[in-house]
This record gives C-alpha cells, structure tokens and sequence, in this order.
C-alpha cells in the first residue's frame, strides 16, 4: 500500500486515516501536503460536521517519515507545522481516534484536533531531543496547553512514552476505552457532534482559542441565524432539533 491519506464521507461525519502500514502510519513529506488541502475541501462541504483523524490498522502515527530528513528536518517540520495549523485551525469539532503509536508528528496531529479518544494500550510520546531537532513553538504551545508545563517538559525533555493511563490524568486524551469499544464510541460521539448546532460550536472553538476579540462577528452571526429558535422549539415540542446552519 502506499503512503497516502484516505477520506470518507458518511452521516456528517468526515474520517481522514493516515496510511503507511510500513512505517507504523509515519507521515511522509506527501502526506504532510496533502493534509491541509484535504481539510480545505472538508470545511468547504456542507456535508461534512464533524473530522475524525485515525490510523489505518493497530497504530495511529509514528511520526514522520525520518528516511526523508537529508536537511536536518528542517523541510519536514515546516510541513508538520504547516498541516497541524491547518487541522487546529478547521471550523469544525475534530477528534482523534488513537490506537497504538500516536508518538511524535502523529502526536502533533493528535494535539491540534479538540479531543482525543484512545484505545487501552496506545503510546504516546513526543520525541525530537532523539533527533537533536527544535520543536516548534507553536507545537510547544499546544501541548503545553494540553497537559500543563511539568508534562510538556517531561515529554520533550525525555522522549519518553507514556501509557494511556498518564495521558488521562494529565489531559493528553479525553476518554481512554477498550480496543473493541473506541469505534463504536468515536461513531456514537461523532453523531452526536453532527446534530449540534454548528454556529455554537465554531464560536466556541474560537473563543477557546482566545479569539474573544471575535464576540461581536458570532452576536451578529447568531441574531442572523434561526438557530436559537430552532433549539427552543424543538425542547418545547420534546424533538431532537435540525440544526441547519454551516460554517
């Protein structure tokens, strides 16, 4: 098979798997392009409400492809960085589904969707002080808004793995399920992502990320849309509501 990204499309909910069974899911140079025109498309789709991101198989993402790092990595962290902004910076609920490695660029990836679902047994790990290579700020940031400072630092300091327990207790993941049971949970929770009212979501998203300065454009956006309307009426008539607004 070769190194590729796959998506589907099915009930709202779009599921981009990362595909280099070879190399454990590493992401090579192609895959890294690849990924913010993908999500381009998908923002662009009114179908699409919600993004997974997943691994072909037992593992989620090894990383990049390191057999391509003749520059040091500079070439390649600039894509990494690159593609992760484009999947932070999507207006619509991502979630990771982690089985196995998610260590490294696959890492990076995990860290930039809203929320992480993994399977009992995954790996997580973030790893240049093995390669002597800078992790970019940006990442830093992310992650150490994730699990606070003494973590991050753990993790880069050492590149060492932890185990889905520790990436529980420390906000890395979210829910943490038997291997048997994350589809069916990811599928579940995806769904209900999809019925929801996508104007309170895609605020929502950016005001977590500090973009208060945004109040006005979502007040404005609301006070123009029947969301709001459609919610009480459908509590009012004991109905799930039909959200019809898209980023």
């Amino acid at each position: 098979m070769e190194p590729a990204l796959h998506l589907t499309i099915a009930d709202g909910t779009a599921t981009v798997r990362i595909a280099n069974p070879a190399k454990r899911n590493a992401m090579t140079d192609a895959m890294w392009r690849a990924l913010p025109g993908l999500l381009e498309r998908c923002a662009a789709d009114p179908a699409v409400r919600v993004l997974v991101l997943t691994g072909e198989g037992d593992t989620f993402c090894a990383g990049a492809d390191i057999s391509g790092l003749t520059d040091g990595g500079s070439g390649s962290r600039d894509l990494a960085v690159a593609a992760e902004e484009a999947l932070a910076a999507f207006p619509k609920p991502t979630l990771a589904a982690i089985r196995g490695f998610c260590v490294g660029g696959g890492c990076q990836l995990a860290a930039a969707c809203d929320l992480r679902f993994a399977a009992e047994g995954a790996s997580f790990g973030v790893t240049p002080a093995r390669l002597g290579i800078v992790y970019a700020a940006s990442s830093t940031r992310r992650l150490t808004e994730l699990v606070g400072p003494a973590t991050a630092k753990h993790l880069l300091f050492s590149a060492e793995l932890i185990d889905t327990e520790r990436a529980l207790r420390t906000g890395l993941v979210d829910e943490v399920w038997p291997g048997d049971a994350l589809d069916k949970r990811v599928a579940e929770y995806a769904r209900v992502l999809a019925s929801r009212s996508q104007l309170t979501q895609a605020a929502a998203k950016e005001f977590v990320a500090g973009y208060v300065d945004r109040a006005a454009y979502w007040s404005e956006r609301a006070s123009g849309s029947d969301e709001a309307a459609e919610g009480v009426a459908a509590f009012l008539e004991r109905r799930e509501p039909r959200f019809v607004w898209t980023v």
